[in-house]
């Protein structure tokens, strides 16, 4: 420890920096324990988005920030969608792909934007974008059924292009409704009951 004051070690800055640490360690505790909580975290989700509407239908403004934040959820949404290594990028290079048929390897589907970054970041975006509602320099008047129209044209084109994508490469993101194998017993994922564990 320099006591001479001459390096610029100020104490007020180092517990600061300390409360910081701290703070930045629980919050990342909290996050780490809420992981295999994914019913609770979208419960929480739908409360955010929830109070976020509530607050954008009565000042009757902020579709600005709305339609950004629309866009940004379509584009985490197709990530999500996406497998993590893309089949019509492989094609291309002689790298292993997507199983095609029975006596190929399983490989699991893995997703370019895991569940829980998905969660993390549009509940980030949802509260983001309240913060701004409370700033009337965002609140550009604007016709929202325009705004509107052009999410819904460009959620459709873009999900299109996804499930033609999805069909083509045969391959589904969702794990609800198919089977498991445990032991000598077959499960859909609904009948989690009927497991042996």
């Amino acid at each position: 420890m320099n006591l001479g004051g001459g390096s610029g070690d100020d104490p007020s800055s180092s517990s600061v920096s300390q409360w910081s640490y701290s703070v930045s360690r629980r919050y990342q505790h909290l996050l780490d324990k809420s992981t295999p909580l994914v019913y609770h975290r979208w419960i929480g989700f739908v409360l955010v988005a929830l109070i976020y509407s509530i607050r954008v239908f009565l000042l009757q403004g902020y579709y600005i920030i709305t339609y950004g934040l629309g866009i940004y959820i379509l584009q985490l949404f197709i990530l999500f969608l996406s497998p993590q290594v893309d089949p019509e990028i492989q094609d291309l290079s002689d790298g292993p792909s997507l199983p095609t048929r029975g006596s190929d390897e399983f490989r699991p589907f893995v997703r370019r934007l895991p569940e829980f970054k998905f969660w993390y970041s549009v509940t980030k975006a949802f509260c983001f974008a309240f913060v701004l509602t409370f700033f009337s320099a965002f609140d550009v008047p604007v016709f929202w059924p325009i705004l509107l129209f052009y999410w819904v044209v460009l959620f459709v084109s873009t999900m299109k292009r996804q499930i033609m994508h999805m069909v083509k490469y045969k391959y589904v993101p969702f794990s609800f409704g198919k089977q498991r194998y445990v032991g000598k017993k077959v499960a859909s994922t609904d009948d989690t009951d009927n497991v042996a564990a």
